[in-house]
Formats: C-alpha cells, sequence, structure tokens
C-alpha cells in the first residue's frame, strides 16, 4: 500500500461568531487546570520532560513513517510547551525578557493534527524513563481542543446522540428495532439448538446488567448469541435494560465531561433495575471506562464491573460451560485490545477459553501486555475519511503480524478493533476473517 501521510479530518463546526482560538484554548486550559489534578501531573511533567525518544520504538505510527512529529515525545511537548509558557512563572517571565510568542491559530492546528494522529494505546509508556504518560498528554490535548469545538465531526455525533439525542444510543438504534433484533437472535439460537436461549429484558434485581456496545445489536450478532449462550449454561441471572443499552463512552476519547455524563447514565440504569454488578461485552474501550471510572463517579456503592471475557472464563474453569474440542479446525490467533490487555487486566482469560478448545493457536509477536494497536484506537477508527491513514499508517504493523501468523481466523473482542482490523485486512489483501471470541464460543459451546 501507499502510506497517507498526513490526516484530514471533518471538524465539527458550531454555527457562531468569529473567536479567538488561541485566547479560547487557554481560558478552556486554565479551567482545567483549577477544576481537575491535571495541574499536578503537568506539572511534573513539564519539570523532568525529555527528549530521548527511547519512546519512538514503541510507536507504531512513528514506525511506519519515520517522522520526528510522530515521535511520542515530540507531541506530548506541545501541549507541555502551552503550559510552560502561560501557566508557569518561569515561562511567563522569560516570555517576558526574551519575547517568546504566544500561542497561535497555527500551533492549535500543529496540535490537532499530532493528537489525532495518535491511538492513545499508551505502548510508549514502557519506553519513558522518565515516566511520562503520553496517552494521557494526548487525552488532555484533545479535551481542550473540544472545548473551543475542534473535535472529529464522528465523534460529536455520536456522542450527541448518546447524550441528548431521541435513541440515547451512538448508533441511533430505537428500542423497537433493538426489540425485533432481539426477538430474530433468540430465533436463530432456537433452531441451532432447539433450546429457549432469551435475551432477557427489563429484569429487575439480576446479577448482571449487561452493556453490549450497540453496534454489536447491528454487526456482531453471532458475538451477542455466543453471550446468550454462555448465560444459558450457567443460568446466571442477566437483563438488558431498555433505558440504556449502549456501553459504548467516546468521552474516554476526548471529553472528561461527557465520560463522566455516559457513567453516570450506566449507573442510573443499573439502579433503575436493581442490578448487582455492570457486565460489559466484548469491547475494549467500553470495558476500560466503566472499570475505571464506575468507582470514581458511583460512590460508595458503586456496582463491581466485569468484562464478559472474564465471565466466560470463570464459568469454563468452574466446569459451567463446555467447549468441544473438535469443532474449529482452522487456525486462530488472538489480537488484544489495548484498553484491556495494556494494563494486564484481560490478558490471560481469552487464551486460557481459545486453548481449551483450538488446536491450531498461534501468538502474534509481541502480544499481551507489549501488544501492538489495530491502529484505530482511541476513537480514530470512527472517523471515516482518515482509513487510509489508519490501515496504511497506524495499521501497518498489525498488518505484517497478522500475515505472519497465517491464521484463518483472527480474535478481536473490541467493537473498534473488530472494524479497524476488517479494513486493515481489505486494504492489505489479507486472505483470514476477523470474528469474536464469543462467535467461537457459539460454534463450540456443548449445552
Amino acid at each position: 500500500m501507499r502510506p497517507v501521510k498526513n490526516i484530514k479530518i471533518k471538524y465539527h463546526q458550531e454555527p457562531s461568531p468569529p473567536m479567538n482560538r488561541p485566547q479560547k484554548f487557554l481560558e478552556a486550559f486554565a479551567a482545567m487546570l483549577k477544576h481537575s489534578h491535571y495541574g499536578y501531573i503537568l506539572d511534573h511533567f513539564a519539570r523532568i520532560g525529555t527528549k530521548c525518544a527511547r519512546c519512538a520504538v514503541a510507536c507504531p505510527v512513528h514506525e511506519a513513517t519515520g517522522r520526528p512529529e510522530d515521535i511520542p515525545c515530540y507531541r506530548s511537548e506541545l501541549l507541555l510547551r502551552v503550559y510552560r509558557r502561560h501557566f508557569t512563572l518561569e515561562g511567563r517571565l522569560q516570555a517576558r525578557i526574551f519575547g517568546a510568542p504566544p500561542l497561535s491559530d497555527e500551533d492549535i492546528d500543529t496540535m490537532a493534527e499530532a493528537f489525532y494522529r495518535c491511538t492513545a494505546c499508551r505502548r510508549c509508556n514502557f519506553e519513558c524513563p522518565m515516566g511520562i504518560d503520553h496517552g494521557m498528554i494526548t487525552h488532555l490535548g484533545r479535551h481542550i481542543l473540544s472545548e473551543i469545538g475542534v473535535v472529529p465531526k464522528a465523534l460529536h455525533v455520536s456522542v450527541r446522540e448518546q447524550l441528548a439525542g431521541k435513541t440515547g444510543n451512538t448508533s441511533a438504534i430505537p428500542l423497537p428495532a433493538l426489540l425485533d433484533t432481539l426477538s430474530f437472535l433468540e430465533e436463530e439460537l432456537r433452531e441451532q439448538f432447539n433450546k429457549e436461549i432469551k435475551f432477557p429484558v427489563d429484569v429487575e434485581g439480576a446479577e448482571y446488567v449487561f452493556f453490549a456496545p450497540v453496534s454489536d445489536y447491528l454487526l456482531e450478532p453471532d458475538t451477542l448469541m455466543g453471550q446468550a449462550a454462555v448465560f444459558f449454561a450457567t443460568g446466571d441471572s442477566w437483563t438488558i435494560g431498555t433505558g440504556n443499552y449502549d456501553g459504548i463512552n467516546y468521552g474516554l476519547f476526548y471529553n472528561d465531561r461527557f465520560l463522566e455524563d455516559i457513567i453516570k447514565r450506566e449507573l442510573a440504569e443499573v439502579r433503575r433495575l436493581k442490578g448487582k454488578k455492570i457486565l460489559i461485552g466484548e469491547c475494549g474501550h467500553a470495558s476500560r471506562a466503566a472499570k475505571v471510572f464506575v468507582p470514581a463517579y458511583g460512590g460508595e456503592d458503586a456496582p463491581p464491573v466485569i468484562n464478559i471475557i472474564e465471565y466466560t472464563c470463570q464459568a469454563m474453569e468452574s466446569g459451567k460451560v463446555r467447549l468441544r474440542p473438535d469443532v474449529i479446525k482452522e487456525r486462530v490467533t488472538y489480537h488484544d485490545p489495548c484498553n484491556i490487555a495494556r494494563s494486564g487486566w484481560i490478558v490471560d482469560q481469552p487464551r486460557k477459553i481459545l486453548r481449551s478448545f483450538i488446536k491450531d493457536f498461534v501468538e502474534m509477536e509481541p502480544h499481551g501486555c507489549n501488544n501492538y494497536c489495530c491502529g484505530g484506537g482511541s476513537g480514530t477508527v470512527s472517523v471515516d475519511e482518515i482509513r487510509a491513514f489508519r490501515t496504511s499508517i497506524g495499521g501497518a504493523k498489525k498488518a505484517e503480524q497478522l500475515r505472519a501468523t497465517g491464521a484463518q481466523y483472527v480474535v478481536a473482542p473490541c467493537a473498534n478493533c473488530k472494524k479497524q482490523l476488517r479494513e486493515v485486512i481489505e486494504d492489505h489483501k489479507l486472505d483470514m476473517e476477523v470474528i469474536g471470541l464469543h462467535d467461537l464460543v457459539l460454534k463450540a459451546i456443548a449445552l
């Protein structure tokens, strides 16, 4: 493939009078420093900031382009420079004495380009000798930009529909359509297993309230049926809530206010149904958002958060779920979504499940905590106009890994990773299929 060097994103624009963008950027930055804990972290990073570029060897984007501008510490320095210049005493004094230029429109455009070239996979964190979290700086930079209206239109439209739209979900699926889909999936399961496997709806007091990425109801029927089959085997109580059935949280990618609002919608639905635990489907960023921020925003009685892979692994190890080892003949590999693997949270569980019934399982190298991003992380997969960039640069290393496995099936337990990997496979002309973990469970489960 011919690599695409630059990205051209369609940004959201509200009808408004012309603004002084640098002034508004600094005002938004000042508000965040005043009302959050970012100031303590930035002050620390600004003092120890290094330009050793060791992070360059870990970044798949820089590996594909070789551009100095794609080195993580170079990108982080764009925001740290603004912090030092405008929000530290030393920076203001130096600017007055030496005449350092203030923030400009060109600086804002440079930051917007840089921060949306980053997938925030945080692989670079393993290499930084000073412990700088470049992914967090990317997120903060996007957060500030979003407060002055610089946000990809794709992300803005999805979040607006989820928080203020009629359907309340990122894919704009109305409730009647959801219920029709669930009824259809139940019929499919009845034909396949000759059993009444249900998708329970609005059950009060259930052990688990289930939040899938809502796009699964449109695009991943086998994933959902595999999950329902697992619950049929265990007999545990679970439910889907009609008040909120979308686990996606794009606020995690670019705006803390929206992140909090979406988490509180999840909490409200669990409490409405008097559920005990939050169960997130096969979605890396939805899982991380809930796991990290439900305790932060949920108070002392915040419900525990569990990923469906954890649940299925426990059910298998306890003997409640049996998977037939003679069903899947093809070679299978597994892609680690950054949001659940980088911290070491969900690494071994999917491999235990797959190795229990897959005879020809191969790993990508590296994998686990040190995996390579699919190339569409941090919400960039939703920005269709930069597909060529995502697959030829962001996903170049992943394409190389996939080709080396020779696998027929690529298991990717994340809605965003699935979309990105399918596009990588198509654009790089690879002969393999992307599926969810529970797609294979559905094929092999013995009821």
